[in-house]
């Protein structure tokens, strides 16, 4: 084996050594790396081609550190630990030691999103707090984001003027019908909706902007919505339909966990309602901010940005809030 060039030497070469080191398979090396068995299997053999070494004796009861390779595991594990003390120093000259990082938020996203970015928050900077303040309302989200009381928002209504933001997913509204319900294997039409009780809240209450969306779809069409129970929450409502009580509609992420009897389909017309993160324009934010929102582009690349509405849209929609 002739000997390679040290600088070509990959710094994923070495976490593949200690990782076939630790579990002596490049199967369970792969899993452990989130990579395939292919890609460990060349990283070994580019390191022992750049070294001009045998790092691991292969057989059938896995692969074995060569006492060469020992010694190389032993270094390549003191320049990973290094590399971890750099990422720690320039953590800390960015103001990333510490920090809060307080979120407003509905239900569904508190649940169902929010604890995937803090994990991953997490991971990355252990010392940042992310602090959930949960509203009902959608537009208290933007209050509060005015008022200083939250860093970052999110929000399924169309934002205003002062704010930015981007789109994180298209949450479609989904018809929830009992699990014994007979029902023809066609999709779902008005006329057969029409005829089922439904369960949903009756607008006589101040709502959130999603609950405005399924009653003015309805009315857009020409749809009546004759309902048998006013409910405020949506996990009554789910209970409801578990128990053949009648059927609602919710945006698909409020309803999970969904139980799996129920039934599911699509409203005739779709309604989709746009799942956004917003946060004040120009704003001054912490590095702990900064932080958060670069874990979340992670997850939800920020490929269709939120545009502010007009003022003409804002008071059609408050109107149909108050």
């Amino acid at each position: 084996m002739k000997t390679g060039n040290l600088d070509g030497i990959k710094l994923s070469q070495l976490r593949a050594l200690v990782a076939v080191a630790e579990v002596s398979n490049f199967s369970e090396a792969a899993l452990r790396l989130e990579v395939s068995q292919s890609a460990i299997s060349h990283a070994i053999a580019a390191l022992e081609e750049s070294l001009g070494v045998v790092l691991f004796s292969r057989g059938r009861h896995g692969a074995r550190l060569t006492p060469i390779g020992a010694r190389v595991k032993d270094h390549a594990e003191d320049m990973l630990k290094l590399l971890d003390v750099i990422g720690k120093e320039v953590n800390l000259t960015k103001g990333l030691k510490g920090g809060q990082v307080r979120v407003g938020v509905f239900r569904s996203v508190a649940t169902r999103l929010l604890p995937e970015v803090i994990v991953r928050l997490k991971h990355y900077f252990p010392d940042i707090t992310t602090t959930p303040i949960e509203y009902r309302d959608d537009d208290r989200v933007e209050q509060a984001l005015r008022e200083g009381r939250v860093d970052v928002g999110f929000t399924c209504m169309p934002i205003t003027d002062g704010f930015e933001g981007w789109e994180l997913m298209r949450d479609e509204y989904v018809v929830l019908l009992p699990p014994k319900l007979q029902r023809p294997s066609t999709p779902l039409t008005w006329e057969e909706l029409a005829t089922y009780p439904m369960i949903m809240t009756s607008g006589q209450s101040k709502l959130d902007y999603c609950s405005v969306l399924t009653r003015q779809h309805f009315a857009e069409l020409g749809q009546p919505i004759n309902i048998a129970y006013d409910i405020q929450e949506d996990s009554t409502s789910v209970g409801m339909v578990e128990r053949g009580l009648g059927v609602t509609v919710l945006p698909r992420l409020a309803t999970e966990p969904l139980p799996p009897e129920i039934q599911v389909c699509s409203l005739p017309v779709p309604l989709y309602r746009h799942i956004q993160v917003v946060m004040l324009a120009d704003a001054l934010h912490s590095p702990a901010v900064y932080a958060f929102l670069d874990t979340l582009k992670e997850l939800y690349p920020p490929e269709l940005q939120a545009t502010p509405i007009s003022s003409e849209r804002r008071q059609k929609v408050s109107r149909a809030i108050a």
